[in-house]
């Protein structure tokens, strides 16, 4: 190495600088936000530009004191910040290149600025020290559970006590304004894709124990808008302004047959700064409290900081829910949530199946039960399996979950979701969706169902403020901000409900469920060359029935018959027999007609889909696809029937 006569003030490379004395990078003069760790890392770098850098000498350069920290995280996570501040990337590196397992190694041209000795200054420290927390705990396996469970509580109250401490020692008497934070997702460093479910049921749980404290100056991001980062990470002021968010978490993961790691720091997206990091390394021998010994153990350290007992409350209150005392259980909930997550028919499926066993494991799992709940009810709802068959499975779970644990918010909103979708009880819905807001008022899902609830009775204004709280919650979500616009929709505000969807597209162009909508409300318009070309888009090769559907659909309201007729020929030679799915798509074929024979069958369809209680129903007295029926006695009649007369 060569060393230079005088020290070096900054380097420079393409359009950055590296400012030694200030600790700072810039680009085109503008300074980015960096953390302390990386910018140590890319000066490490920038020294030897064209030479590989092992893992070895960074962890000797920026852990001097031996810190005991799991450095292979820590590393890697400081090489993948810097590569999103320098827009680099891991598979084509214009800066940063990976020389295997060896260490990594700068590509481009560095221009050393050298200084008088004088003017140097050391570079600023912006992170606090990684504090080790290592203890030993229970059987080899029967305690991993409760490592997770017991950590995610842990943190989330480290989270809630800072919020907490922060609010009480402000200087400031106006009241403090409702912060939000995301817990991103926790890297999986296994090494095995397989284990993802693992780290993220820890994300899931994390999200949980924060939910559950109930903080009414603390608001925490729904895990749909979160995992959006998982495969797409950005810089955290970029997720800041996405999410609108304060704070945010981040995390890692790291399991074997004998041994958890977990790491989290939580982070203020403003400036960056680190507010708190811990470290979790614990050896899986025999300890069947270990979760409320944490819960204690931070109780304690949060009732020293507030001079109080509020969190040795929290922490007793939160160790007994919704818990069970089989590690396989609590493995297979993971797995069903992860397999439930995935919102597709074979996802419904496996997530199933995973919570039956979770059950057969534990009978007394009040959680799993609500997750069987929830798969039931989506199953039903997003027509991916008979009606009549899984929905009194969805209300027998959700029942059965409630009688172990009446606290329990999910499986009050998935009671709901089968009184108004298959019983059309719209009281009993609006009671539970109420009750699983009280419960929990971060719960997304909710806001979201019960925004739909309303706008199906009528209340677009309550509708519109539940979604936007659902929105806020949960920013990321498709089928949140598609639920909006059909919000918008069935009260006749096509031109923002238009807006709405396009947004919703620019976001995910293949989202087949928003542009059924954008075409739908383009015929409201009379614009049926945009619907059709939306109806093109919408094409589904699995599902070729739908598009011939709508096609029938937009030529009905436009008035061309001829091609109303070919349209419904090809649908007919493709539709199933008479499930609900099928009976939606010939319900949306056959309205808009002015023909009497196909009004005749609308109605026809109309009595099926109420005998089969199908959810094609729960929009018709609000939905203006039905509008040409509204006048026959048979419709007003229906509407009686299903107490939407009102």
């Amino acid at each position: 190495m060569v060393i230079a006569a005088e020290p070096t003030r900054s380097y420079e490379f393409g359009v950055f600088t590296v400012e030694l004395p200030e600790g700072e990078l810039r680009k085109h003069g503008v300074r980015l936000k960096v953390q302390e760790r990386p910018f140590q890392l890319l000066v490490c770098l920038l020294e030897r530009p064209g030479e590989i850098i092992s893992r070895d000498e960074l962890r000797q350069r920026l852990w001097p004191d031996g810190t005991f920290v799991d450095f292979d995280h820590n590393i890697s996570s400081a090489i993948n910040k810097l590569r999103t501040v320098l827009n680099d990337v891991a598979s084509n590196p214009r800066f940063i290149e990976t020389v295997g397992s060896r260490g990594y190694r700068f590509l481009a041209d560095v221009k050393r600025i050298s200084s008088d000795p004088a003017s140097s200054q050391a570079p600023k420290q912006r992170t606090a020290e990684v504090p080790k927390i290592v203890e030993s705990a229970g059987s080899r396996y029967q305690g991993l559970w409760k490592v997770v469970a017991g950590t995610a509580l842990l943190l989330s109250l480290l989270v809630a006590g800072y919020f907490q401490w922060a609010r009480r020692t402000s200087k400031s008497s106006a009241p403090v304004a409702r912060v939000m934070v995301a817990v991103l997702p926790f890297q999986n460093l296994t090494g095995d894709p397989a284990q993802d479910y693992f780290s993220d049921g820890l994300t899931e749980e994390m999200i949980a124990e924060l939910t559950r404290l109930n903080q009414d100056h603390l608001g925490v991001i729904a895990r749909t808008s979160i995992m959006v980062y998982k495969q797409r990470p950005k810089p955290l002021d970029q997720i800041g302004r996405e999410l609108g968010v304060q704070y945010v978490m981040e995390g890692s993961v790291r399991r074997d047959s004998s041994r958890v790691r977990i790491t989290a720091e939580l982070i203020q997206v403003k400036d960056q700064t680190h507010l708190w990091a811990r470290e979790y390394d614990r050896e899986l021998n025999n300890s069947l409290a270990l979760q409320s010994e944490i819960a204690q153990e931070i109780g304690d350290e949060i009732q020293i900081s507030l001079g109080d007992s509020n969190g040795v409350k929290a922490a007793n209150h939160l160790a007994s829910s919704h818990s069970t005392a089989s590690y396989e259980a609590y493995d297979l909930y993971l797995k069903g949530r992860y397999f439930w997550n995935k919102r597709t028919t074979a996802g419904f499926l496996q997530a199933a199946n995973y919570f039956q066993q979770a059950i057969a494991k534990d009978p007394g799992y009040a959680s799993a039960y609500a997750g069987l709940a929830d798969t039931f009810g989506l199953m039903s709802t997003w027509y991916a399996a008979p009606q009549q068959e899984f929905m009194p499975k969805a209300k027998a779970a959700a029942l059965n979950a409630l009688a172990l644990d009446d606290s329990l918010a999910e499986a009050h909103a998935s009671l709901a979701l089968v009184a108004e979708n298959y019983d059309y009880d719209w009281q009993t819905a609006e009671k539970e969706f109420r009750r699983a807001i009280q419960l929990n008022p971060d719960y997304a899902t909710a806001h979201q169902w019960y925004a739909e609830y309303l706008a199906w009775q009528g209340r677009f204004d309550e509708a519109l403020a539940e979604s936007e709280r659902a929105r806020q919650l949960d920013p990321m979500s498709l089928i949140i901000a598609t639920d909006r616009g059909a919000i918008l929709f069935y009260a006749r505000k096509y031109d923002r409900a238009i807006d709405q969807f396009r947004a919703v597209l620019d976001m995910n162009p293949g989202f087949t469920n928003t542009r059924s909508f954008l075409a739908s409300a383009y015929v409201q318009q009379g614009k049926f060359a945009e619907a059709l070309k939306e109806n093109e888009l919408m094409a589904d090769a699995e599902k070729p029935q739908w598009h011939w559907a709508f096609t029938a659909y937009i030529y009905n309201h436009s008035g061309n018959v001829a091609q109303a007729q070919h349209a419904l020929a090809k649908f007919e030679a493709l539709s199933p027999r008479l499930r609900s799915d099928a009976i939606l798509a010939r319900l949306v074929a056959y309205t808009g007609s002015s023909q009497p024979i196909q009004q005749e069958k609308a109605i026809s369809l109309l009595e099926e889909a109420y005998k089969e209680h199908s959810p094609a129903l729960t929009s018709i007295k609000v939905d203006p696809r039905y509008d040409n029926l509204r006048k026959d006695q048979r419709f007003q009649e229906l509407l009686a029937r299903m107490h939407l007369n009102n």
